[in-house]
């Protein structure tokens, strides 16, 4: 990949668009991940004003540490990135207080932390209506259009995707192109939306480079029975998921009406 066109070419494509939408600039939830890093850090370099947004929810201490890093870093490198935090911990708190109450399970952990993402979409929003902003999305073409890793009305409701036709090694070849700290092109990815250290790798049962690998193959027209032991392992579970999450991946289906009925 040439990172440097790939960059310009991003940069360019965000700034037609804001100018096109009468927009006055960027809004971007930034975690401390490399996804999120990289899509403020290209915000950034469009000269657009860009709100780095931290949103705290039981939050690992290191990925804290690394959001204001970064945060602090871009704010020195670019004079257009502004800063705000809100912590959503009473906020997620309160929700469940007014829920139904239910028995812990697997289900509940996943509704829960999906509620995480969707609490942190509204508050993105807030601020993008506040200064006329758009939502930018962090997802990558992996996690976007592979296995669907990412919460529907979630990290998935965004205005516009700069990094969705990035593989993650893409992403984190220009993350290192545009000098994101290392401590965030380290770390384990992670979604952090459980309140423990689990990685993504530890929930999807594959890394993303085994996923980059079976999205190519299936992309090749390759099957499951065109391979043997842990490759074929990683393809059932990228077709798994890609399988189950297509209805985040197709846009909402529309029942037509036929005209004779109106």
């Amino acid at each position: 990949m040439n990172t440097e066109k790939v960059a310009t070419h991003i940069i360019s494509w965000l700034k037609n668009y804001a100018k096109n939408a009468k927009v006055n600039g960027f809004v971007v939830g930034v975690s401390g991940g490399i996804d999120s890093a990289l899509t403020s850090t290209l915000c950034a370099k469009t000269g657009f004003p860009t709100l780095c947004v931290e949103m705290p929810i039981h939050q690992a201490q290191s990925q804290v540490t690394r959001a204001e890093e970064h945060i602090k870093q871009l704010k020195e490198r670019f004079s257009n990135v502004a800063e705000v935090r809100v912590d959503l911990t009473t906020t997620f708190e309160g929700f469940k207080d007014v829920v139904p109450q239910v028995a812990s399970s697997a289900k509940l952990d996943l509704s829960l932390a999906n509620t995480r993402a969707r609490l942190r979409m509204t508050t993105l929003y807030y601020f993008a209506g506040l200064h006329s902003y758009l939502v930018a999305g962090t997802g990558n073409k992996v996690e976007d259009f592979g296995v669907g890793f990412y919460t529907k009305y979630g990290d998935g409701g965004v205005d516009l995707s700069p990094i969705a036709d990035l593989m993650k090694s893409e992403v984190y070849e220009l993350a290192a192109y545009l000098e994101v700290p290392h401590s965030i092109q380290k770390a384990q990815p992670t979604d952090g939306l459980f309140g423990d250290s689990r990685t993504d790798e530890d929930q999807i049962g594959a890394s993303y480079d085994e996923l980059e690998w079976a999205m190519k193959m299936q992309d090749k027209g390759k099957s499951t029975a065109d391979f043997s032991g842990r490759k074929q392992e990683v393809f059932k579970i990228y077709e798994r998921l890609n399988s189950i999450n297509q209805h985040k991946m197709i846009p909402i289906p529309v029942c037509e009406i036929p005209k004779d009925l109106k």
